[in-house]
């Protein structure tokens, strides 16, 4: 048989042995020639996992963001040039935190414009913290209806303000121009710009339960709107702790008729426990019974020189009225 040319036949006893198989990472990592020390100073650091790799650098002539806390830094400083302790403030009205402090030195620039002056600026903020949040355009048309509808002085505005802030979170629609056709066509109140602190009083929460309260007393709707009318201030009163007990002690320790109050609703102005007591206890002492504007509107003095007067000049275990013929100062 003809052997097969270029076939080579090779046992396995003479079978090359296969070179070893290295990993080329740890080929690259392997250093046996250096020692130990050397080894820490060629090794690889670990690839970064994708949340800790470096933010890509700022475009040319672009503005770095600030930090978090740049923006409180700046309200501090900025509240503290104006006089307000911001920390405490805050605590009153977290919001502040979010409100831009542009948007505050604009509202504080426009409060300014009108008049307010830093004294009456940190009075509003203590009474009404929110107006430091509000915007330029929430403000402005409160001051338009001001001006143009309540008819307002330019020059009384900062009373107006100083008096009442809270007329400056007031929604017109809502809240100002309800109130002020109430107070002209229900009421008849004339010149309501004198009376400005109302308008932030709400017709169905406020004014109207007092109107109704007056009429469960036996009042009519005539004289009720009569009183309210004469001393609008009636409306700023709460029911339970003023108008109620001073009624009741009116009705049941003094002994009057509801025709004084319907003359004289300015006694509910007066203080029960150092006014209205006082005075009737040292009434009731001389017998002698003083009309309302007499015995609440005079000074102090005044009114122990008067008292002793018609005393001296009354009969003895008679009771001397005596009707004011002019309302004193």
């Amino acid at each position: 048989m003809l052997e097969t040319p270029h076939r080579h036949h090779f046992s396995t006893t003479n079978t090359l042995p296969k070179p070893p198989i290295s990993h080329p990472r740890r080929k690259l990592l392997s250093f046996p020639s250096l020692s130990s020390k050397n080894t820490s100073l060629v090794s690889l650091p670990p690839k970064p996992h994708k949340s800790q790799l470096p933010p890509p650098p700022n475009p040319p002539n672009s503005i770095p963001p600030s930090p978090p806390n740049a923006d409180f830094q700046q309200k501090l400083i900025y509240f503290d040039s104006i006089g307000i302790d911001f920390l405490s403030f805050l605590s009153s009205h977290p919001p502040i935190l979010s409100t831009p402090i542009p948007s505050i030195k604009s509202t504080i620039s426009l409060l300014y414009s009108i008049g307010l002056t830093p004294p009456d600026l940190r009075r509003a903020a203590s009474m009404c913290p929110e107006i430091l949040s509000a915007p330029t355009s929430s403000l402005v048309p409160v001051f338009t209806f001001l001006l143009r509808e309540a008819h307002v002085q330019g020059r009384d505005l900062r009373h107006v303000i100083h008096r009442r802030p809270r007329l400056l979170i007031c929604s017109v629609e809502l809240q100002l121009r309800p109130t002020l056709y109430f107070l002209q066509s229900t009421v008849g109140i004339c010149k309501v710009n004198k009376l400005t602190h109302l308008l932030s009083c709400s017709v169905e929460s406020k004014l109207i339960p007092r109107i109704e309260y007056f009429q469960q007393l036996g009042f009519s709707n005539k004289d009720t709107i009569a009183m309210f009318r004469r001393f609008p201030s009636l409306f700023c009163y709460s029911i339970k702790e003023n108008l109620e007990p001073k009624f009741n002690y009116f009705v049941i320790e003094m002994g009057r008729n509801l025709k004084e109050l319907k003359e004289f609703p300015h006694y509910f102005s007066f203080s029960l426990e150092n006014r209205i007591k006082p005075r009737h206890k040292k009434c009731v002492e001389k017998r002698v019974c003083l009309s309302l504007p007499v015995m609440l509107k005079s000074s102090e003095e005044r009114f122990r020189d008067r008292l002793e007067v018609f005393y001296s000049s009354s009969m003895p275990d008679h009771w001397l009225q005596i009707e004011a013929t002019r309302v004193e100062q």
